[in-house]
């Protein structure tokens, strides 16, 4: 089954959807982003001179879901109803999540992904004094709730 993708017109133009016709209903979408760090980058994080990364990161995440439709040319601004990244320290690195939820007539999908992937730049910027080598990996949707499409969690 061949899909039409709905960000370009009949005539091969970008384009934003027009979502007016579609009804409100409750949306939510979580993404996943890793940033692989040196166990001495890693150690280093309760003292770092630029204040918590991890803090800074969660912040800046938040913010960037709620600029998403300034970033991503054909996105929607959206009036998030709530946006929250956890970050969260391993081994080898910080992995993040992000949860992006709002009452509206598209999803949430970028406001999330756009959170996780801001939330892991900051952490290479609060850190990078201690490692040009740190690596953003692994930026992906977890799972996305509601629209008409529905459901959709990855295996």
């Amino acid at each position: 089954m061949k899909k039409k993708l709905s960000h370009y017109d009949d005539a091969g133009r970008a384009r934003m959807v027009d979502v007016s016709a579609k009804g409100v209903t409750q949306r939510s979408a979580r993404a996943h982003a890793f940033v692989k760090l040196k166990p001495a980058v890693l150690q280093a994080l309760p003292s770092n001179p630029k204040g918590d990364p991890l803090e800074v990161a969660r912040v800046a995440g938040i913010l960037a879901a709620k600029k998403t439709a300034e970033l991503i040319p054909m996105c929607h601004p959206l009036p998030l109803s709530h946006v929250d990244v956890e970050l969260k320290i391993e081994k080898s690195g910080i992995r993040i999540e992000a949860v992006a939820t709002i009452a509206a007539q598209t999803g949430v999908e970028m406001e999330a992904l756009t959170a996780a992937a801001v939330a892991a730049l900051t952490v290479y910027d609060m850190t990078k004094a201690l490692d040009k080598g740190i690596e953003i990996q692994d930026v992906y949707l977890l799972e996305k709730t509601g629209g008409k499409s529905g459901d959709w969690r990855r295996k």
